[in-house]
């Protein structure tokens, strides 16, 4: 059967939930070829849905090793490290998402979260303002934004981030403000 085909009637049994036959027929794209990009991706996409980290996170490897450009198998498999605490290299594989695509939201968003993770707080704060321009209307970056601000005893920027955040995302915004203790204006 040729590429198209199986790529075709791949994608169809993923819309239908049949993860494992997508997967059947991805590995049949990659007999045609061993680094096709796009099957090494799908595999690890559909491995990491279905539960299996460790098969999701060898075609990611396998993906970037053959297609050292490509952006979102660097993002992927920096997604898969920090699931796993692996912080030093999950930063190393946003970092490489963010060289070849800078304003990747996705990508600054994990980069600060393992950065926070390593309680590197401050090189994170660049990156969530990056996230919330790009992603203005989204509370999950104005919402670490505000964290971070808090652990670093900078109340008066956190407060900014609240009442900010308060505007569009009111349910963020008070559970936000129950954690830190900060307090919206009268």
């Amino acid at each position: 059967m040729k590429r198209w085909a199986l790529n075709h009637i791949a994608a169809w049994c993923v819309l239908f939930g049949l993860r494992e036959r997508a997967i059947a027929l991805y590995e049949r794209m990659l007999e045609l070829d061993r680094d096709d990009a796009l099957a090494l991706g799908s595999i690890g996409y559909q491995q990491a849905q279905l539960g299996d980290k460790r098969a999701a996170m060898a075609a990611f490897e396998r993906l970037v090793a053959a297609h050292p450009d490509n952006v979102e198998g660097h993002f992927n498999r920096g997604f898969l490290l920090q699931e796993r605490n692996d912080h030093e290299r999950a930063i190393e594989a946003f970092q490489r998402t963010l060289e070849l695509a800078p304003d990747h939201d996705r990508a600054l968003y994990g980069l600060a979260l393992s950065l926070i993770s390593l309680r590197r707080l401050e090189e994170s704060i660049p990156l969530l303002k990056r996230n919330t321009r790009l992603q203005p209307m989204s509370p999950f970056g104005w919402y670490q934004l505000a964290r971070v601000h808090h652990d670093l005893g900078h109340a008066e920027e956190a407060q900014k981030v609240l009442n900010h955040l308060r505007s569009f995302e009111p349910k963020v915004a008070r559970q936000l403000a129950r954690e830190t203790g900060l307090h919206f204006p009268e």
